[in-house]
């Protein structure tokens, strides 16, 4: 019985393992899953963990890189917002310098407008002066022909009565003849003595200021203003022939006092015979000329 019982265990035993080996799957296949799914998982997982790592670290860096452009661009602005401040500093100092020196500059324009009035009136008065001074001087000129008028009078009163040929002019005791008529034909200097010859004379000898301003006067009031006033002259007494720039009178006598023109006498082109020309200032009335020249003459002799 008891070996029946034994024999049933060891049967109930073998038909449970093949009941077992039939309705479940082996015990090493489960096992062999297993192991392969946790040597296939852990692979998996550290691949995505490296990947979100590896994502991780680029925003990081882009994070970082942001941060430091974020940084640069800030130190940036801070910078240009200190030179945008210099440079309203600088602009207010030149606008403050600008007004200044405006200021400065209307007030010198001020001054210089005054002194350009001062200048004005200053320039006023000296034209004012020299008008005055001119009009003496005429105002003088005009006094001393006088003058020398009334003293060609004067020996005529202390000589008594003399006179003179008719178109003849008394001076100073001398009678002076003026060739101021065209009946008389212009004549070399040679050819005019020689007409004064002809009538007792001979050509004037002007040696006085007295003698100078009254014919200067006689030969003005005379003059045609239409004729060039190198045809407006007349011969006198007055060479230098012997030497030249030895002025002498036909008597001889050198020349003291020469009444010529500026420039003159130049000798220009052989000029070796004296002429007056009518002039507004008298004491310069004088020119040298070449003696072939045709000219107007003054003849003189002794009044009677």
């Amino acid at each position: 019985m008891r070996t029946v019982n034994m024999e049933e265990s060891a049967y109930n035993k073998l038909i449970h393992r093949e009941d077992l080996s039939v309705d479940e799957p082996p015990l090493h296949s489960h096992q062999d899953k297993q192991v392969s799914l946790s040597m296939v998982n852990p692979a998996s997982n550290w691949t995505s963990q490296r990947v979100l790592e590896i994502t991780l670290a680029g925003l990081a860096a882009v994070l970082l890189a942001v941060d430091i452009g974020l940084g640069v661009y800030y130190n940036n602005l801070t910078d240009e917002s200190q030179a945008v401040m210099s440079i309203s500093r600088e602009v207010a100092a030149l606008n403050t310098a600008y007004e200044i020196a405006s200021k400065k500059r209307a007030e010198a324009e001020m001054q210089l407008a005054q002194e350009k009035r001062k200048h004005q009136m200053i320039k006023w008065q000296v034209e004012h002066q020299t008008t005055r001074s001119s009009d003496d001087k005429k105002q003088a000129d005009k006094i001393q022909m006088d003058i020398t008028i009334l003293k060609s009078h004067i020996p005529m009163l202390k000589e008594g009565c003399r006179h003179c040929l008719p178109g003849w002019t008394l001076i100073n005791s001398a009678c002076y003849f003026l060739s101021f008529s065209d009946t008389y034909s212009r004549k070399s200097w040679q050819e005019a003595r020689e007409f004064c010859k002809k009538h007792d004379s001979d050509l004037a000898k002007i040696d006085s200021s007295e003698k100078q301003l009254k014919i200067n006067q006689l030969i003005n009031l005379h003059h045609d203003e239409r004729r060039p006033i190198s045809q407006s002259g007349f011969w006198i007494g007055l060479r230098d022939v012997d030497s030249e720039g030895v002025w002498k009178w036909l008597d001889g006598t050198r020349l003291n006092e020469g009444y010529w023109n500026h420039g003159e006498p130049n000798n220009l082109g052989d000029e070796d015979c004296g002429a007056i020309y009518p002039r507004n200032n008298p004491f310069q009335g004088w020119n040298d000329a070449p003696c072939i020249y045709n000219s107007k003459w003054i003849c003189e002799m002794p009044a009677s």
